[in-house]
């Protein structure tokens, strides 16, 4: 098929990409949020093109893929055909609802018969009101990283994008108490000053901003355990990525993540006290980091395979536009 989608999520559309299909991706000279074009920071196949507005108009195109509501008008703007209508659409929801009505969230494309609404997570799907709009579950899926967990630093790792816009979100009003059992390096897109930020000294978080994934999995893997203080997210690829190359994790109990991390691979609570005293168990044994780990690889590669996501998007694929 030739798919029509926007880069907006990187290591979601990474995954995605890897399928057997043709993916058009939207360039515009401005690289802007609706024009991004092929990754610059992952690495993706051939078989993702980049293709300008003016490229879409007549394209032959199977279905569109969406993730924001005012794709819609922008796909039939650049197309002349209206997704769901003329075309076939499919809309890839990411995130937990942040309207302040919870439980009582109404998603923007509730109440539709035009459309699919995919879920990242059952968690979400459980969370959105979508009315009479059909929906269902894919659940992620990751291209599994070339790196393999050493943890000989006894330092902590994170990957957080924008940890200070999205502070209590991500949970980075946390890491100053984590900082506090060892130093922390935190990996990710507009991370740079945020010890500063912290009111840490620069020996207790160093920041490493908007690194190439492959390097960011090859730092990630020496550090000695992962930390995940997402209180409201849908699910961090970032943290599959690392039990899938064995590293042992310290997470808030909260959204999908009481689904991916199973018992034995760190330490999953919503008490912090409860997870500092586990980090502080791992830094301090690394024998017993290593064992966690073991577990935390098997359950990624078991329930985050890149072939079961891939497998999943084909059959919802040819449901959708083959009717």
């Amino acid at each position: 098929m030739n798919i029509l989608l926007w880069h907006v999520h990187g290591s979601w559309t990474t995954s995605f990409v890897h399928g057997k299909h043709r993916y058009l991706i939207p360039a515009t000279p401005d690289r802007g949020p609706y024009g991004l074009g092929r990754a610059r920071t992952y690495t993706w196949p051939e078989s993702a093109a980049e293709v300008s507005p003016e490229q879409l108009r007549g394209a032959d195109v199977d279905v569109v893929i969406l993730q924001r509501p005012e794709e819609i008008d922008l796909a039939e703007q650049w197309l002349g055909r209206r997704p769901g209508g003329d075309v076939p659409a499919i809309y890839v929801e990411h995130n937990t609802p942040k309207d302040g009505q919870v439980p009582n969230s109404r998603h923007p494309l509730a109440d539709r018969d035009d459309l699919l609404i995919a879920h990242v997570t059952a968690f979400n799907e459980l969370f959105w009101d979508t009315g009479t709009t059909r929906t269902t579950v894919v659940d992620h899926g990751i291209v599994t990283p070339t790196a393999v967990w050493t943890g000989e630093l006894d330092r902590l790792a994170v990957v957080i994008n924008e940890p200070v816009r999205r502070w209590r979100v991500t949970g980075t009003d946390l890491l100053v108490r984590f900082a506090e059992i060892a130093p922390l390096d935190v990996f990710g897109m507009k991370v740079a000053g945020l010890a500063e930020h912290l009111g840490l000294p620069a020996d207790r978080l160093t920041s490493h901003d908007d690194v190439p994934q492959h390097r960011m999995h090859a730092e990630l893997a020496r550090r000695r355990a992962y930390l995940h203080l997402c209180r409201w997210t849908s699910l961090g690829l970032s943290l599959i990525e690392a039990m899938a190359m064995g590293m042992p994790v310290v997470a808030l109990a909260t959204t999908e993540a009481v689904m991916a991390v199973p018992p034995g691979a760190g330490a999953l609570s919503t008490r912090v006290d409860t997870l500092l005293a586990a980090a502080s168990r791992l830094l301090a044994e690394p024998q017993r980091a290593r064992e966690a780990g073991a577990v935390a690889r098997v359950a990624a590669g078991e329930r985050y395979g890149l072939d079961r996501f891939l497998t999943d998007w084909d059959r919802l694929l040819e449901e959708e536009v083959c009717g």
